[in-house]
């Protein structure tokens, strides 16, 4: 559990400015090996507070669940953005989540013109005029800290739902994310419909020569 809990400091930075609509952005399911890459987006309100909001990692799925639903009424407007995991197979990783950012903030119904965004990458260079980058943002940036609990917990709704299609993967679990039961299910049962297919995993994890790892052009897959 974070022992700080995150402030607006970064957005009244930003209001001050002359800023007026700011959106805090992050993903979820970069990692995965299965499953969309998501980013959730979330405005937030000048003065009203929601307790107990953290960066998504530091908390437990149940409290995650809980916080869900106050956060997105808090919320002056909010989305998520997927990028399924064709698009993260076509596209790769980076572009993927430039188009899940983008249909975040195309969903908002607002048009921020500034974001503080997780991380030294700016993602958002074309759908948002101003994007400060913020190295931890997640865990003291409170409008980074609401979308990251928006968009995770979209994100295991999704792949819990999936997980019924797919038992063998255990996606209501480990939510497609690497873990000895997934690797298992991968060398027993090669890879589900969702996925990631041109990643490495592939070459390690599936034993099955029928089901190889999908290579990007210019790209040779490892030998073991």
């Amino acid at each position: 559990m974070a022992t700080t809990a995150p402030t607006r400091t970064i957005e009244k930075e930003l209001w001050a400015a002359g800023h007026d609509v700011i959106v805090g952005i992050d993903e979820v399911g970069r990692g995965a090996w299965a499953g969309p890459l998501m980013v959730g987006a979330a405005v937030l309100p000048r003065e009203k507070r929601v307790n107990g909001v953290r960066d998504s990692k530091m908390l437990s799925e149940a409290n995650r669940e809980r916080l869900f639903d106050r956060i997105a009424d808090w919320c002056d407007a909010w989305a998520v953005g997927a990028a399924s995991q064709e698009e993260c197979d076509e596209l790769g990783m980076a572009e993927a989540q430039r188009v899940a950012a983008r249909r975040a903030v195309e969903a908002l119904g607002v048009s921020p013109d500034a974001a503080v965004v997780d991380g030294k990458w700016n993602f958002l260079t074309d759908c948002v005029p101003h994007v400060e980058m913020r190295v931890k943002a997640d865990r003291y940036c409170l409008s980074v800290a609401a979308a990251s609990i928006l968009a995770k917990v979209t994100r295991d709704r999704i792949m819990r739902d999936l997980s019924a299609s797919y038992p063998h993967w255990s996606f209501d679990t480990n939510k497609g994310y690497p873990c000895p039961i997934h690797k298992t299910a991968l060398q027993g049962y090669g890879p589900s419909a969702i996925h990631r297919r041109t990643w490495v995993f592939m070459d390690h994890y599936v034993p099955w020569s029928g089901v190889p790892r999908v290579c990007k052009p210019f790209e040779q897959a490892a030998l073991f």
